[in-house]
């Protein structure tokens, strides 16, 4: 599970076997499970976590785009 980074107590990370998706980040924070799709940023679902945790979750995804794309084509080869 190749984590991308945290803050503001949010971590952000993939799992490996997941190349066969389109890109894609997970995010979990205080028990809470959000997937979001990267082209275009979109909520795909979120299990427990506060809409504001929701809103704060995607801003962070939009400000640190170009570092998830990277870690994304490291971590599953393209």
């Amino acid at each position: 599970m190749p984590e991308v980074f945290r803050e503001f107590g949010f971590v952000f990370f993939f799992y490996a076997n997941e190349g066969n998706e389109p890109m894609h980040i997970h995010v979990r924070k205080a028990g809470g499970f959000a997937k979001y799709w990267i082209e275009p940023v979109e909520l795909d679902f979120s299990l427990g976590m506060k809409v504001n945790d929701l809103k704060i979750a995607e801003q962070l995804i939009i400000e640190h785009i170009g570092l998830i794309k990277s870690k994304w084509n490291e971590i599953h080869g393209f």
